[in-house]
């Protein structure tokens, strides 16, 4: 099968390469299935997991690849052979860049109301959009949320699920072209802060939403208001310098957030936040501002790595 195929980590993708004749995945074992793949879609953590900066490395070689959408094409034991055919969404710790992958046929669910390539491209970013602004940030109507990277997947799903609970979104881009896309997605203001320029002061805030961190991360600090609570969701600009003496003083909380450890650590939580994302996808739909080929996937890699994506990208296959 064709595959794209991490073989060696590097800082520069070069270790990653196209396969034409990769082998098959296992068949599906015990509560397995296996699907063909139709779409996978990029997420940050796949750019940091092909240079081993990732929580989880997979072992060498390895197809990355953590969400995609496809077809049911054989069950094993334990799953009804009535699912072959079923069209679904699927997630993984790695492997989607793949014709095919065999999987727990608990890591696959049906559409969530989507079209096939935008189900494909749905679910991190909502889940990660759910768990931090509703599980651990605690987000309700009437308050106002800043949303780092508001350009990119996570970051328009952010903007979308805010305006859903009825909070006010402060969007903070790169470009202009990111800052359409954030307020379509529903940001009422929206601030353009150029790679390595300066946070411009900001009204006060209830919640920030941050997957860029780095040295952005005191002036949001800064602009939270009494008992406001700062949200880590990745560290795309660097590890940030939180200044502690400011968090005691006015009792803000800084949390992390880990929306596959959620679901690894509480089960029943994960499936519940999976039904709630699902309940509002026609509210999350991603925003797919790059699609390409198998064949073309580090092309896709580079734009995310570079800071050129707007919304997700989503690999043909």
């Amino acid at each position: 099968m064709r595959a794209m195929v991490c073989h060696r980590l590097t800082p520069d993708r070069s270790g990653l390469a196209f396969e034409a004749d990769w082998p098959e995945p296992p068949p599906p074992g015990l509560g397995e299935v296996t699907v063909a793949v139709a779409h996978a879609a990029l997420n940050y953590p796949d750019v940091l997991m092909l240079a081993g900066g990732y929580q989880y490395a997979p072992p060498l070689p390895f197809i990355p690849g953590v969400e995609g959408a496809g077809t049911i094409v054989a069950t094993g034991p334990g799953v009804s052979p009535e699912r072959i055919g079923q069209v679904v969404v699927v997630g993984a710790r790695a492997g989607l860049l793949a014709e095919r992958i065999t999987v727990p046929a608990s890591a696959v669910r049906p559409l969530p109301g989507l079209p096939l390539a935008e189900a494909a491209a749905f679910t991190v970013a909502a889940l990660t959009a759910y768990v931090a602004l509703v599980r651990r940030g605690r987000l309700t109507a009437g308050e106002r949320v800043a949303v780092t990277g508001a350009g990119g997947g996570t970051g328009l799903a952010a903007i979308a699920l805010a305006r859903a609970l009825g909070a006010e979104v402060t969007a903070l881009v790169s470009t202009a072209a990111k800052g359409e896309a954030a307020a379509a997605a529903g940001a009422g203001e929206v601030v353009i802060v150029p790679r390595g320029a300066p946070l411009p002061p900001l009204p006060p805030v209830d919640v920030v939403f941050d997957p860029v961190g780095g040295a952005l991360a005191p002036a949001l600090i800064a602009a939270l208001a009494r008992r406001g609570r700062y949200l880590i969701i990745g560290f795309v600009g660097g590890i940030p310098s939180v200044p502690t003496g400011d968090l005691v003083a006015r009792e803000l909380e800084v949390i992390g957030v880990r929306a596959g450890e959620y679901a690894r650590q509480d089960p029943a939580g994960g499936r519940a936040n999976l039904a709630a994302i699902d309940a509002l996808a026609p509210r999350l739909a991603p925003h797919i501002g790059l699609r390409v080929p198998l064949d073309r996937s580090p092309d896709a890699f580079a734009a995310m790595a570079e800071g050129r994506l707007t919304g997700k990208a989503v690999i043909d296959l």
